[in-house]
């Protein structure tokens, strides 16, 4: 092993740090009998010469030496090399048009040819993965079903192996993997997706094990979900039932069927490379032996290899009985990055027979994608289930799918509120933390979620925080959904020395039921220092006061107005700002200060005074020149603060409609978003402002909210804006949430989408839902 290691050259080639000439240890390191040193090794392959999944011209050098650690029986740990190659190997560059058209010079082309050849290389060698489907170490076996079906060129012989190998395969997780790594090479290659799906749909009802079912009906969803059962939430439950009367199982145990009835793929196809470890030649046997064997009864009912294919009959599959496996050990905590990533995982799995479960769930649920209703279903039978970890999992997986997608959530709500009457913690955290995202789709759970506030002795206290887990988000859900009971927590919560921020930003939607928190808010607010920590720590007491209309708190805005540090002075100034607009003709006091400001440096506090200056005063001529300058200035910031003020000054700023129209055919297209809908207040005429708002619609989705408000506000879309209309009612017929980026999410992005939501209904004239 390592033949040749000394002759790389390894200084000349670099990684994420420099120079590559500490790998050779690593590599050594991964051969170790010392599993610390393994561990430390696996974490430096990763944090230098597969660093965030780049490859390196080091990394093209370790492939061959990779390869050779898997194929040696006496390396333990083998199965983390594996996950490392299938990584190393598994970017697939060949559907990216912008990087086929790289030039040779381009920095990214040496990148996109690193990816390439180290595909290339680990693909060249990937038949050392086939011997190792039935190699005696678990972990291995985990691993070599999706290396294989990622990396290998064969997909037909790997398909067949994989097939074969479940006949005869005991652990319950590497059967899943194989299920799994089956239907991730239909995905790969169309032209095995019809008959994998036929594959996969039989094994569904067929397989004696129910984890296989699920197993089986998860990949059907992902690879062909037109061809899943009409009841598969019914189906779904009653496997999730079976799996917990089976009882918890060792993770890597399996006291069932061998063959769990799954067949193989009747070609013969690899039938010696996954024929070793223990237990294997007796399941060979019985796969090859009499008529009631699952190789014969597959063969015999189905004709897999002959060009007839699968004639849809299910054979009966027998009951075969194997012994234990012996118990898989966790690994021992190492200090490593890598270790830290596995380490809560594998304690959140711990003592769970069927951990994996939860796993098969969020695949079927990611297949059924916009399958609302049978997800919805899904779920709310989930929840329902009388095992806590199985409520658990559930709770994540409502996230996704209320956060993508828009639907009927009133029960799952109630029911996720109902967890929070759970003994179990986890289970706690989960229902409140998910809860606190939905704001006014969080009212079924109010209830529960009242009572889980009123009966901790310190609702505000963070989960972190005393050991009490879920309790700050349930103080904050409450209070996000508008609920009055919130109040009495938050008073006290008011009186600690630092209160959460999500708290304080908060109590706006509590509406006039905050009002009797006011004067906490004045007391707070007047305490705060006047040093550089004041822009965040007024931030929401300000807001909360305007929203409030709190005009008593005018002495507290002013002394924070009047000593404004440096330090995010203009954040500091708009807020108190704000603040006084809000007030109204009530904070006339405020009105020196205020002008003052109207000669600012910066264009957002102009823009601030002068709408302050106006809700004091009325007099929008005192102030309109200088927010026409700004819209006239070259400044795209400015010129939308400027819009803003304007366009809510109404009629009152009428004279500022040329500056308005002007950038409409601004390049930037929220500036013309924000001077389309400020015309239109300021004129109370849609015609030279609707094709650019309707366009800018089309254009980026995120500026729907502002323009379903401008229309809402104007009356009946039928009647004020026809073209709109359409737009509007497709808007609400869309079952995705408009909203939804891949990989980005936010704390408002529900809230916002049901705002968007209600502002359409109102622009039809429909305000019986809001």
């Amino acid at each position: 092993m390592f033949t040749g290691i000394e002759e790389v050259d390894w200084a000349s080639l670099g990684h994420a740090y420099g120079p590559a000439d500490d790998v050779p240890a690593l590599l050594r390191g991964l051969a170790s009998d010392d599993p610390a040193e393994r561990e430390r090794a696996l974490d430096g392959m990763y944090g230098t010469v597969h660093h965030q999944g780049d490859v390196y011209d080091s990394t093209l050098a370790c492939i061959p030496f990779l390869l050779e650690l898997v194929a040696c029986p006496e390396v333990q740990d083998r199965g983390c090399v594996v996950e490392l190659l299938a990584s190393i190997g598994g970017i697939d560059l060949s559907g990216d048009d912008e990087l086929q058209e790289l030039d040779p010079e381009d920095e990214e082309f040496e990148d996109a040819a690193n990816y390439a050849m180290a595909a290339a290389a680990v693909a060249a060698g990937a038949d050392v993965f086939l011997g190792l489907v039935g190699d005696e170490d678990r972990e291995v076996r985990l691993a070599v079903p999706g290396a294989l079906a990622s990396l290998h060129g064969d997909p037909v012989r790997v398909r067949d192996l994989l097939r074969e190998r479940l006949t005869v395969e005991r652990d319950s997780e590497v059967r899943l993997a194989l299920v799994e790594a089956v239907g991730r090479i239909a995905l790969r290659y169309e032209s095995l997706r019809e008959e994998t799906a036929g594959w996969l749909a039989w094994l569904s009802g067929a397989a004696q094990d129910p984890a296989l079912r699920l197993a089986a009906l998860a990949q059907l969803a992902r690879c062909a979900p037109g061809r899943l059962p009409d009841d598969v939430v019914p189906t779904v439950t009653r496997l999730l039932a079976e799996l917990r009367r089976s009882g918890p199982r060792t993770p890597g145990t399996d006291a069932g069927a061998a063959g769990s009835g799954a067949g193989s793929a009747g070609s013969g196809a690899g039938t010696g490379a996954g024929a070793s470890g223990p237990g294997v030649a007796a399941g060979a046997a019985m796969a090859a032996g009499g008529p009631n064997s699952p190789a014969n009864l597959w063969n015999s009912a189905n004709s897999w290899a002959s060009p007839g294919g699968w004639d849809g009959t299910p054979p009966t599959v027998p009951v075969h009985s194997v012994p234990p496996a012996e118990p898989v050990e966790l690994r021992p905590a190492a200090p490593t990055l890598v270790g830290q990533l596995r380490e809560p995982r594998e304690e959140q799995r711990a003592g769970r027979g069927t951990a994996w479960a939860d796993d098969l769930l969020r695949t079927l649920h990611s297949a059924l994608d916009d399958r609302v209703d049978d997800r919805i279903a899904l779920v709310t039978a989930q929840l329902r289930s009388p095992d806590s970890a199985q409520r658990t999992d559930a709770v994540w997986m409502c996230g996704s799918l209320v956060r993508t997608w828009r639907g009927a959530y009133d029960e799952v709500v109630r029911l996720v509120g109902a967890q929070l009457r759970d003994p179990e913690p986890r289970l706690r955290a989960a229902a409140a933390s998910w809860l606190e995202g939905l704001f006014g789709l969080a009212a079924p759970a109010a209830d529960d979620l009242a009572a889980r506030v009123a009966a901790d002795p310190a609702p505000w206290a963070p989960d972190w925080v005393g050991g009490r887990p879920g309790t700050a988000s349930a103080l904050l859900a409450l209070t996000r959904a508008g609920d009055a009971r919130a109040v009495p927590a938050l008073a006290r919560a008011l009186k600690q020395p630092e209160p959460d921020g999500k708290l304080l930003y908060a109590l706006p939607h509590l509406g006039e039921a905050g009002g009797v928190l006011v004067p906490l808010l004045r007391r707070r607010l007047g305490a705060l220092p006047l040093d550089d920590e004041l822009g965040e720590q007024s931030g929401p007491l300000l807001l909360a006061l305007a929203k409030l209309r709190a005009v008593e708190a005018l002495p507290e805005v002013l002394r924070v107005l009047r000593g404004a540090p440096a330090f995010r002075r203009e954040w500091v100034l708009e807020s108190a700002l704000r603040a006084v607009a809000a007030f109204g003709p009530a904070a006339r006091e405020a009105a020196g200060d205020v002008r003052v400001l109207l000669d600012d440096a910066s264009a957002g506090t102009v823009t601030a005074a002068a709408r302050a200056l106006w809700a004091v005063e009325g007099d929008a001529g005192a102030v309109l020149p200088r927010l026409r300058a700004l819209l006239r200035a070259p400044d795209a910031h400015g010129r939308r603060s400027a819009a803003w003020a304007v366009g809510a000054f109404g009629g009152s700023a009428r004279a500022a409609a040329p500056e308005l129209r002007a950038c409409l055919t601004a390049p930037d297209v929220w500036l013309r978003v924000d001077a389309a809908t400020a015309l239109c207040r300021v004129t109370g005429d849609l015609g030279e402002a609707l094709p650019v708002l309707l366009a800018a619609w089309r254009e980026n989705r995120h500026t729907r909210v502002e323009i379903a408000e401008c229309l809402a506000e104007l009356g009946p879309a039928d009647r004020q804006a026809p073209d709109a209309a359409p737009l509007l009612r497709a808007e609400l017929a869309c079952a995705r949430r408009h909203n939804v980026s891949a990989g980005v999410t936010g704390d408002h992005d529900i809230h916002e989408d049901e705002r968007l939501l209600a502002l359409c209904r109102r622009a039809l004239g429909d305000t019986g839902r809001d």
